[in-house]
């Protein structure tokens, strides 16, 4: 059995794409960033975190249930000066309206990352395996009214950086290349490659049911399938 430690509805859909048959459970852990914890050692931190979170949940759990949790963080990387090196940002969810509209004024028009940390735990032994997946998302020049707007539909509240790259009215981004389910929070080729290693593998070719879904031609999905 496959247990998704998250409520997300995005990685719900997501997840549905392989054919696995699987439940949700959720538990809540810290998620503040730690001092001097670069992008990917928070991301996969707190997707193990979670992991073991909803772990610990089961008292008498099969032996063969693996626990799927993820991480997504929003990562903006400031301009170097001539004196520094570029400052690292990790965007978490908007804590107000003037924190969403800051953040979507700040990646307007730039280009940021989304990292994304998988974590699958077995329950019966411990076994722990791990991906990251780090998609450049450039952003469009979005006018002052379109921020206005996107925040007033209350979409931008519950996300990572203040967007979902998904929501067609706003359609922050523009020439994505890379994997575009990990901007929406769960890369699922990756995911893919995890679960290969328990033999509980995708029952339909995953790629092919993200693209229809998505609307969107992968270019990046063969090379990680592959290794």
């Amino acid at each position: 059995m496959l247990v998704l430690a998250s409520n997300s509805p995005r990685r719900k859909e997501l997840l549905a794409f392989g054919g696995w048959d699987f439940c949700v459970r959720t538990a809540q852990v810290n998620e503040l960033v730690c001092n001097g914890e670069s992008p990917i050692e928070y991301v996969v931190r707190l997707a193990i975190d979670k992991a073991q979170a909803v772990a610990d949940l089961f008292t008498d759990p099969h032996p063969d249930t693996l626990i799927v949790a993820a991480d997504t963080a929003v990562v903006d990387r400031s301009p170097a000066k001539k004196t520094s090196l570029a400052q690292i940002n990790i965007l978490g969810k908007p804590s107000d309206r003037l924190d969403a509209e800051g953040m979507l004024r700040r990646l307007r028009g730039r280009t940021h990352q989304v990292y994304t940390g998988v974590a699958v735990l077995r329950l019966g032994n411990g076994e722990l395996q791990r991906e990251v997946c780090i998609t450049d998302v450039p952003m469009r020049l979005y006018s002052d009214d379109e921020i206005q707007m996107y925040i007033d539909s209350g979409d931008p509240m519950d996300k990572a950086g203040a967007y979902a790259i998904q929501h067609q009215e706003f359609n922050p981004v523009v020439g994505l290349t890379g994997c575009y389910a990990n901007v929406m929070g769960l890369p699922i080729c990756h995911l893919a490659r995890i679960l290969t290693r328990f033999d509980k593998g995708p029952c339909r070719e995953i790629f092919v049911s993200c693209e229809q879904y998505l609307g969107y031609s992968c270019d990046i999905y063969q090379q990680i399938l592959d290794n």
